[in-house]
Protein backbone atom coordinates (compact mmCIF):
# COMPACT_ATOMS: atom_id res chain seq x y z
CA UNK A 1 0.00 0.00 0.00
CA UNK A 2 2.87 2.35 0.83
CA UNK A 3 4.53 1.55 -2.48
CA UNK A 4 1.34 2.52 -4.36
CA UNK A 5 1.13 5.81 -2.43
CA UNK A 6 4.78 6.62 -3.20
CA UNK A 7 4.28 5.84 -6.90
CA UNK A 8 1.21 8.12 -7.01
CA UNK A 9 3.20 10.96 -5.43
CA UNK A 10 6.01 10.51 -7.96
CA UNK A 11 3.55 10.55 -10.86
CA UNK A 12 1.76 13.62 -9.46
CA UNK A 13 5.06 15.43 -9.03
CA UNK A 14 6.00 14.70 -12.65
CA UNK A 15 2.79 16.49 -13.84
CA UNK A 16 4.14 20.01 -13.80
CA UNK A 17 2.71 23.36 -14.89
CA UNK A 18 4.19 22.98 -18.37
CA UNK A 19 1.86 20.08 -19.23
CA UNK A 20 -1.13 22.18 -18.08
CA UNK A 21 -0.08 24.99 -20.43
CA UNK A 22 -0.67 22.63 -23.35
CA UNK A 23 -4.39 22.38 -22.57
CA UNK A 24 -6.31 24.35 -25.24
CA UNK A 25 -8.03 27.58 -24.19
CA UNK A 26 -11.84 27.90 -24.27
CA UNK A 27 -11.56 31.54 -25.41
CA UNK A 28 -13.76 32.09 -28.45
CA UNK A 29 -15.37 28.66 -28.12
CA UNK A 30 -19.17 28.33 -27.82
CA UNK A 31 -20.68 27.67 -24.41
CA UNK A 32 -23.12 25.18 -25.94
CA UNK A 33 -23.49 23.35 -29.24
CA UNK A 34 -26.44 21.44 -30.66
CA UNK A 35 -27.12 19.55 -33.87
CA UNK A 36 -30.45 19.11 -35.64
CA UNK A 37 -31.96 22.16 -33.93
CA UNK A 38 -35.62 23.22 -33.92
CA UNK A 39 -36.59 26.46 -32.16
CA UNK A 40 -40.12 27.87 -31.77
CA UNK A 41 -40.48 31.64 -31.26
CA UNK A 42 -43.74 32.81 -29.71
CA UNK A 43 -45.41 36.08 -28.82
CA UNK A 44 -47.78 35.74 -25.84
CA UNK A 45 -48.05 32.01 -26.52
CA UNK A 46 -48.78 32.40 -30.25
CA UNK A 47 -46.29 30.78 -32.62
CA UNK A 48 -44.64 33.46 -34.78
CA UNK A 49 -41.70 31.53 -36.25
CA UNK A 50 -40.15 28.08 -36.33
CA UNK A 51 -36.41 27.96 -36.89
CA UNK A 52 -34.44 24.85 -37.83
CA UNK A 53 -30.74 24.39 -38.50
CA UNK A 54 -28.25 21.57 -38.76
CA UNK A 55 -25.95 23.16 -36.16
CA UNK A 56 -26.19 25.78 -33.40
CA UNK A 57 -23.46 27.49 -31.37
CA UNK A 58 -24.50 29.50 -28.30
CA UNK A 59 -22.26 32.19 -26.76
CA UNK A 60 -23.61 33.19 -23.33
CA UNK A 61 -21.35 36.19 -22.66
CA UNK A 62 -22.25 37.78 -26.02
CA UNK A 63 -25.98 36.82 -25.82
CA UNK A 64 -25.48 35.45 -29.33
CA UNK A 65 -26.48 32.31 -31.23
CA UNK A 66 -24.93 31.20 -34.53
CA UNK A 67 -26.92 28.85 -36.74
CA UNK A 68 -24.47 27.69 -39.38
CA UNK A 69 -25.96 24.84 -41.33
CA UNK A 70 -28.98 25.04 -43.65
CA UNK A 71 -31.18 27.51 -41.80
CA UNK A 72 -34.94 27.37 -42.44
CA UNK A 73 -37.38 29.81 -40.82
CA UNK A 74 -41.14 29.37 -41.19
CA UNK A 75 -43.16 32.50 -40.35
CA UNK A 76 -46.74 32.52 -39.02
CA UNK A 77 -49.43 35.20 -38.65
CA UNK A 78 -51.41 36.09 -35.49
CA UNK A 79 -53.75 33.16 -36.18
CA UNK A 80 -50.75 30.76 -36.41
CA UNK A 81 -51.31 30.35 -40.17
CA UNK A 82 -48.13 29.81 -42.21
CA UNK A 83 -47.25 32.91 -44.29
CA UNK A 84 -43.70 32.51 -45.62
CA UNK A 85 -40.44 30.62 -45.36
CA UNK A 86 -36.85 31.85 -45.35
CA UNK A 87 -33.78 29.82 -46.30
CA UNK A 88 -30.14 30.79 -45.69
CA UNK A 89 -26.71 29.26 -45.29
CA UNK A 90 -26.44 30.58 -41.74
CA UNK A 91 -27.97 33.05 -39.32
CA UNK A 92 -27.00 35.08 -36.27
CA UNK A 93 -29.55 35.55 -33.47
CA UNK A 94 -29.39 38.23 -30.77
CA UNK A 95 -30.70 36.45 -27.66
CA UNK A 96 -31.93 39.64 -25.98
CA UNK A 97 -34.06 40.90 -28.88
CA UNK A 98 -34.54 37.62 -30.85
CA UNK A 99 -33.60 39.62 -33.97
CA UNK A 100 -32.03 37.44 -36.63
CA UNK A 101 -29.64 38.16 -39.49
CA UNK A 102 -29.83 35.56 -42.27
CA UNK A 103 -26.54 35.32 -44.16
CA UNK A 104 -25.59 33.72 -47.46
CA UNK A 105 -27.87 32.64 -50.31
CA UNK A 106 -30.95 34.05 -48.61
CA UNK A 107 -34.27 33.15 -50.24
CA UNK A 108 -37.61 34.18 -48.73
CA UNK A 109 -40.78 32.79 -50.29
CA UNK A 110 -44.28 33.95 -49.36
CA UNK A 111 -47.23 31.60 -49.53
CA UNK A 112 -48.67 34.02 -52.12
CA UNK A 113 -45.74 33.27 -54.49
CA UNK A 114 -43.43 36.26 -54.06
CA UNK A 115 -39.77 35.26 -53.86
CA UNK A 116 -36.97 37.45 -52.51
CA UNK A 117 -33.27 36.76 -53.12
CA UNK A 118 -30.46 38.49 -51.20
CA UNK A 119 -27.08 37.89 -49.58
CA UNK A 120 -28.27 39.16 -46.17
CA UNK A 121 -31.66 39.77 -44.62
CA UNK A 122 -32.53 40.94 -41.10
CA UNK A 123 -35.68 39.93 -39.25
CA UNK A 124 -36.79 42.37 -36.54
CA UNK A 125 -38.72 40.05 -34.23
CA UNK A 126 -40.54 42.75 -32.28
CA UNK A 127 -41.86 44.55 -35.37
CA UNK A 128 -41.96 41.31 -37.38
CA UNK A 129 -40.27 43.10 -40.27
CA UNK A 130 -37.71 41.94 -42.82
CA UNK A 131 -35.13 44.41 -44.13
CA UNK A 132 -31.74 44.74 -45.77
CA UNK A 133 -29.50 47.44 -47.19
CA UNK A 134 -28.02 44.92 -49.65
CA UNK A 135 -28.88 44.19 -53.28
CA UNK A 136 -32.08 42.19 -53.74
CA UNK A 137 -34.09 40.52 -56.48
CA UNK A 138 -37.83 39.82 -56.27
CA UNK A 139 -39.92 37.64 -58.54
CA UNK A 140 -43.72 37.71 -58.47
CA UNK A 141 -46.40 35.27 -59.65
CA UNK A 142 -47.20 37.79 -62.42
CA UNK A 143 -43.72 37.16 -63.93
CA UNK A 144 -42.24 40.44 -62.70
CA UNK A 145 -38.54 40.52 -61.87
CA UNK A 146 -37.50 43.49 -59.80
CA UNK A 147 -34.04 44.46 -58.59
CA UNK A 148 -32.86 47.03 -56.13
CA UNK A 149 -30.69 48.01 -53.23
CA UNK A 150 -32.43 48.06 -49.87
CA UNK A 151 -35.66 46.32 -48.95
CA UNK A 152 -38.35 46.46 -46.25
CA UNK A 153 -41.34 44.17 -45.72
CA UNK A 154 -43.58 42.47 -43.23
CA UNK A 155 -42.74 38.79 -42.54
CA UNK A 156 -45.36 37.51 -44.97
CA UNK A 157 -43.96 39.61 -47.89
CA UNK A 158 -47.37 41.19 -48.56
CA UNK A 159 -46.43 44.81 -47.93
CA UNK A 160 -42.93 45.34 -49.29
CA UNK A 161 -40.85 48.22 -50.55
CA UNK A 162 -37.61 48.31 -52.54
CA UNK A 163 -35.59 51.36 -51.50
CA UNK A 164 -33.68 51.91 -54.81
CA UNK A 165 -35.59 49.82 -57.39
CA UNK A 166 -34.92 48.80 -60.96
CA UNK A 167 -36.37 45.99 -63.04
CA UNK A 168 -38.62 44.63 -65.73
CA UNK A 169 -42.37 44.08 -65.69
CA UNK A 170 -44.80 42.80 -68.28
CA UNK A 171 -47.63 44.96 -66.90
CA UNK A 172 -48.84 48.20 -68.46
CA UNK A 173 -48.99 51.50 -66.62
CA UNK A 174 -52.33 52.56 -65.16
Amino acid sequence: MRLVLILMLIIAASCDKESLDNVPSRDGMPDQESWGVNIILTDQGIIRAKVSSGHLEKYNEKNFIMLDSSVIVDFYDHKEQHTSVLYSDKAEVDQQSNDMKAIGNVVAVSDSGITLFSDNLIWDSKGERLHTKEEIMITTPEADTLYGVGFESDSDLKNWKIINPSGVTGRGLK
